[in-house]
């Protein structure tokens, strides 16, 4: 059994779908972001850095103790590696995936989340972050499709982790408003995708929990200044 310590994001839907996709056993425990559970001392010594999600592992492959796992890469690469699902054991297979899925935490994930934070919340629109994460998001997308052109089905031969790990960030390309009609390959690509029966039950775990809009408390817990 896996505990999986949640809220319905991007950084969330990359973990609720890989669960669904290995058919792994797991236990939902939300975790409130917009009212600061994640910086409650339970959560923080699975998750120091006070980001969800964080997985426990109640039976871990070797035998022992339960086993905590935080980020969401690394929480992939364990769940892969647990279940021999959606991340190959060779060596060139398993390089292609890493080099990807290293690619969407270092790069996708942080700009595309820059781009949403001062297109869609931040109090005051300021040009110059608009102007700075929209073209770099942009770019980023533009570097998935050439890819998806090069690779054909997916990122790195067959549908590994690395598709799971970019698929959660251009899952939110509408409010984004990036039309993916401009990048025909990833279209397909996130299409094809979009249509798994885990996925669909990857995205709507929880979903009930996703506030429509911020209030003023989740506002000042997610962007206020130290965020404690």
């Amino acid at each position: 059994m896996i505990d999986l310590h949640y809220w319905p994001t991007p950084n969330g839907w990359k973990i609720s779908i890989m669960l669904e996709e290995c058919g792994l056993p797991y236990r939902l425990i939300p975790v409130n972001i917009g009212r600061g559970e994640q910086f409650q001392p339970d959560f923080l010594a699975i998750s120091p850095n006070n980001r969800i999600p964080a997985i426990v592992d109640r039976q871990p492959s070797d035998g022992g103790a339960p086993l905590s796992v935080f980020e969401t890469g690394a929480i992939l690469v364990y769940l892969g590696d647990k279940t021999g699902k959606f991340f190959p054991a060779g060596l060139r297979a398993r390089k292609a995936v890493m080099e990807w899925l290293m690619w969407q935490m270092g790069g996708l994930g942080p700009m595309a989340g820059q781009n949403g934070h001062f297109k869609l919340y931040a109090p005051e629109k300021i040009p110059y972050a608009l102007d700075r994460y929209g073209r770099e998001v942009l770019r980023l997308y533009g570097v998935l499709d050439r890819r998806l052109e090069l690779a054909g089905d997916y990122l790195a031969g067959d549908y590994s982790i690395a598709d799971i790990a970019s698929f959660a960030w251009v899952r939110i390309h509408k409010a984004q408003q990036i039309d993916l009609n401009r990048f025909p390959s990833l279209h397909r690509w996130y299409t094809q995708i979009l249509r798994r029966d885990a996925v669909q039950r990857g995205l709507a775990l929880g979903k009930e929990l996703r506030l429509s809009q911020l209030d003023d408390q989740a506002r000042k817990t997610l962007f206020g200044p130290g965020q404690r």
